[in-house]
């Protein structure tokens, strides 16, 4: 309550922290002593003064002089006052609220045995986990889950905006985390369609990373899609890898790198209102998920908030104490016999 009463206030660096309202108003502080110096050249020796042998005797002259210049010191502490809180000093902080409408995603991706083909490096899988890891970072409040597939499919990590959960899950993923061998296209979708068919988001996505073989699961894979398709999910498939099922060496021999089946994921694709992309080295794979990055953006909102704190009834409070002085000072024998 009586924090006014501080001298803190009359700090340089606390007058250099607010922000004037009115600063117009500081410029009269200047025109104080300038008013004062008219006024005593117009009165100049005019007046007539009553020189009382009380005061010179029993008083220094030192201390009468004193006396003089009081009066007008008070005066002017009240109008500097008066004036400061005319100009209305404020402390202002400002605030950035980013909201969004956030996009639900499911990343679904392929672990089984064809995913350790090293065509891109050092194999597909890893390659993969890496653009997934980058894709995760770079989104903002959009809830990101991730299931793996293989010959079946689980959800690794439901829908959550802890991203640094989401990575790490994701880092500890390798060929050996499902055991079921074979790839499960369709099962995968149906997997994703579970996680998201709750969701109450305007954008619903899977992004399907593959090599496109799908050789199990109970689900048809253009079924997931018709599917997905009747809940609003829109499916981006990635082809990861060649899509030739051999890739002759330096000796003349033939070594299998996997097959890849580019129909499916194309036709899954176009099922959902998506997108198809064939990623065949590490260069087109991180292109591919700069597109979907950019396809699926976030809409972000900014709110920013300006909080504005008065002070003018600081400098108020200290005007009210030197006016009482001025009354005070006009009631005694000191002002009225000086300037009598």
């Amino acid at each position: 309550m009586w924090d006014w009463f501080a001298l803190k206030w009359f700090s340089w660096d606390q007058l250099r922290e607010f922000h004037w309202a009115s600063p117009y108003f500081l410029y009269g502080i200047l025109a104080i002593p300038i008013l004062f110096w008219f006024r005593r050249i117009i009165e100049g020796r005019s007046r007539q003064k009553l020189r009382v042998a009380f005061i010179h005797g029993t008083i220094p002259r030192s201390l009468t002089a004193g006396f003089r210049h009081l009066f007008p010191v008070v005066v002017s502490a009240f109008v500097t006052m008066i004036l400061l809180a005319l100009a209305r000093p404020q402390i202002m902080s400002q605030r950035t609220e980013n909201t969004s409408e956030g996009i639900d995603i499911v990343i679904a991706l392929d672990v089984s045995e064809s995913m350790s083909e090293t065509d891109l490096r050092p194999n597909r899988l890893q390659a993969a986990k890496k653009v997934a890891q980058a894709f995760i970072e770079s989104r903002f409040q959009d809830r990101i889950g991730l299931v793996l597939f293989a010959g079946q499919a689980y959800t690794l990590c439901p829908l959550t905006t802890d991203y640094d959960l989401l990575v790490s899950f994701l880092d500890e993923v390798d060929q050996n985390t499902i055991k079921t061998t074979g790839t499960a296209i369709g099962t995968a979708v149906g997997v994703g369609i579970n996680r998201l068919q709750g969701s109450e988001s305007t954008s619903k996505t899977i992004i399907l990373i593959s090599d496109g073989d799908n050789t199990a699961g109970s689900l048809d894979p253009i079924t997931a899609a018709q599917l997905a398709r009747a809940y609003g999910i829109k499916i981006y498939t990635v082809l990861v890898g060649v899509s030739n099922t051999y890739r002759a060496t330096t000796d003349s021999t033939s070594t299998s790198v996997g097959t890849t089946d580019v129909g499916i994921l194309k036709n899954i694709a176009s099922e959902t209102n998506g997108r198809y992309f064939n990623a065949t080295d590490n260069v087109s794979l991180r292109a591919t998920f700069d597109n979907i990055n950019q396809l699926e953006r976030t809409v972000l909102k900014s709110r920013r908030y300006v909080e504005t704190q008065d002070y003018y009834r600081v400098y108020l409070h200290w005007s009210l104490i030197f006016l009482v002085l001025i009354m005070a000072l006009k009631s005694t024998f000191i002002v009225n016999v000086l300037e009598d």
